[in-house]
């Protein structure tokens, strides 16, 4: 069992349950990047990467370049649903990187992508915030026992301004008192 060190160690398969968790936010958004941005194949590419190390694959510099691509068209995109779809792509692929640092923003890494999801089903229903946490509590309960167990690592997720962060502060409190974790 191969771990990564830093403040606590990281297995590699702890890595993959929280890669997939990510992944599986952004697979769902997809297709609203694809349709505002048919021809840009960056987003859909980090998810694979993603994927192929959920599936075995070792980390490689795949998961790095399609992270940072995906983030390139996050940038490009021409709303702010797609961007944040894209951005969620780059987080699934970067996910095999999460580093065992106990510092906040480690936690969006870990979030962010179920929060944009979120978002964008918000965006998608008239900016109607019931929608968005309706989606935060089914990300919460796709959360698995691994997931939570490696998110209590990690301080909680930095309190901002913008919808995003306000979700994923959402989501991270309701996953740490799912299992009894008290914030940190």
């Amino acid at each position: 069992m191969t771990t990564v060190s830093g403040d606590f160690e990281l297995t590699i398969e702890e890595l993959r349950a929280v890669a997939a968790y990510v992944a599986e936010s952004a697979q769902e958004v997809l297709p609203v990047f694809e349709a505002a941005s048919p021809d840009d194949p960056r987003p859909r590419a980090a998810i694979d990467a993603a994927w192929e190390f959920v599936n075995g694959a070792r980390r490689t510099q795949l998961q790095r370049v399609t992270s940072m691509d995906a983030h390139r068209a996050a940038k490009e995109a021409p709303t702010e649903a797609a961007r944040l779809a894209a951005r969620a792509a780059g987080d699934a692929a970067s996910a095999a990187y999460l580093h065992p640092i106990a510092k906040s923003h480690q936690v969006s890494h870990i979030l962010r992508a179920a929060a944009s999801a979120a978002r964008i089903g918000e965006l998608n229903a008239g900016d109607d915030p019931d929608v968005g946490n309706k989606l935060i509590e089914q990300a919460r309960q796709r959360g698995t026992p691994t997931l939570t167990d490696v998110l209590s690592r990690y301080p909680m997720a930095p309190t901002g301004r913008d919808r995003v962060a306000q979700l994923m502060s959402s989501l991270d409190a309701s996953l740490r008192t799912t299992t009894g974790d008290a914030p940190r």
